[in-house]
């Protein structure tokens, strides 16, 4: 706002104040239509979901009849992959729509590491991995929705199995600080060079490594990770020395000592 008294000045911050509210204007409507489109996403992908579903059940009602059937096992297997990525669209739809509810509760972290972990030892006996599991005895809690972290850890370790198979490593590590609970999933795998290192982030991105079928993903996990962890307050993080060790760490909240 500006007051004077000169003719030309004055009409000037009148079209400059127009040109402010008309820009003030274009973001508001942008940012409407950007909801809209998350929401229309969502929906769509409900939509999808439903019928996928049905397919579904008459495929193992038809494989049930005839078990030997090679073929009508190969297409389940690709309709249960398909069903696998139109739920991923489905959360990450929700998430930026935010239709996803997030119920911020009282977590035990030492506890859930050592589930979760747990889960995935007859793969890592199988495949000869050599393990590190540091979790301190006295337990720590952090503020979080127990399904959204429960998620992010099972991404992060079948990426670390899937991606580092190369180190036959796994490390998981859970420490905290006055304000935060950390928690480090460590492969020695090929890792992810610095250039990349922000992109693997982003919604559909996959390595070179991901035409390999055996290892192939879809390119939304961490992208569903990190915006779960962020609408809990916390943060994904990654540090990578490619062959050495690559580390993803998750960032929450801690639950305050009262």
């Amino acid at each position: 706002m500006v007051f004077t008294d000169d003719k030309a000045l004055t009409e000037l911050c009148g079209q400059i104040n127009l040109l402010l509210l008309d820009r003030q204007k274009m973001k508001a409507d942008f940012r409407k239509q950007e909801i809209a489109s998350k929401k229309i996403l969502s929906n769509i992908s409900h939509d999808i979901k439903t019928p996928l579903t049905v397919i579904l059940g008459y495929l193992e009602i038809m494989r049930l009849r005839d078990c030997e059937d090679v073929t009508l096992q190969k297409v389940e297997a690709k309709a249960k992959q398909v069903m696998e990525l139109i739920d991923q669209f489905f959360t990450l739809a929700k998430l930026e729509a935010g239709d996803k509810k997030i119920e911020m509760v009282k977590i035990n972290i030492s506890e859930l590491c050592r589930e979760t972990v747990l889960g995935y030892y007859d793969i890592l006996i199988q495949k000869d991995y050599a393990v590190d599991i540091i979790i301190p005895e006295q337990q720590i809690f952090a503020q979080g929705d127990m399904e959204s972290i429960n998620r992010i850890l099972n991404n992060l370790l079948s990426n670390a199995i899937r991606y580092g198979s190369d180190g036959k490593y796994i490390g998981l590590f859970v420490r905290e600080d006055f304000d935060f609970v950390y928690i480090d999933v460590v492969d020695k795998g090929k890792g992810i060079e610095k250039q990349f290192a922000a992109s693997v982030f982003e919604r559909l991105y996959t390595m070179e490594d991901s035409r390999n079928r055996s290892i192939q993903g879809n390119g939304l996990g961490l992208t569903i990770a990190r915006n779960l962890v962020r609408q809990m307050g916390g943060d994904l993080l990654l540090q990578s020395q490619p062959g050495v060790r690559t580390v993803f760490t998750v960032k929450l909240r801690r639950y305050p000592i009262i």
